[in-house]
């Protein structure tokens, strides 16, 4: 293998923060978008796993978790040290907790045991957490955009999208103006262009 190849499929949030990671990084890269009805043979191989994302490495190497990804284009070229913010327990509490209830609450017909608000009221201490982070700095680790932002944006895009007029009259009016920003940013419109 003659370059970085990631598999990728453009609305997940674990291959959207992947991708951010390394369009920051400047790692060259092709990007093989992964229809998950019919997963290439040759990701499969390198991942049996069958989720995304998966980076090929040049060297051989096979990165299978989305934040390990984020690390390892990170430990490439990081001129903005991103790393420089002591947020791994922020993404921790994203990826094992929040995530579980963002999912129960944007698939809450497959959850009959609590209603959709249910879900939703349990996904809200994170939001909560998330809104007082932001009350002390522009950004969940600081002054400056850092890998806990690009890590969490995905899923706080995610949860908005479930009921967009409920969360535009939640009191999160600090995150609504991080994540809106995040979203018109250059990082995020980038990786999001249809045309990759």
């Amino acid at each position: 293998m003659s370059e970085h190849v990631l598999y990728s499929f453009r609305r997940c949030p674990y291959a959207m923060r992947a991708r951010m990671a390394l369009r920051y990084s400047g790692v060259p890269l092709s990007i093989v978008e992964v229809s998950l009805k019919a997963k290439p043979a040759e990701m499969l191989a390198l991942s049996p796993k069958g989720t995304v994302p998966v980076l090929a490495c040049a060297d051989g190497q096979v990165i299978e978790q989305s934040l390990e990804i984020m690390h390892w284009a990170l430990a490439q070229h990081d001129p903005d040290n991103w790393l420089g913010a002591n947020s791994a327990s922020l993404i921790e509490e994203n990826d094992q907790l929040f995530k579980v209830n963002l999912d129960r609450y944007k698939y809450a017909i497959r959850y009959p045991e609590q209603p959709m608000e249910h879900y939703r009221v349990q996904a809200e201490q994170f939001l909560q957490r998330l809104e007082e982070l932001l009350e002390r700095t522009p950004y969940l680790a600081g002054d400056t955009l850092s890998l806990a932002d690009v890590a969490l944006a995905p899923f706080v895009r995610q949860f908005a999208h479930v009921d967009r007029e409920w969360f535009e009259h939640a009191p999160y009016p600090l995150l609504r103006v991080w994540l809106e920003r995040f979203l018109a940013s250059t990082l995020f419109t980038s990786v999001m262009a249809k045309s990759q």
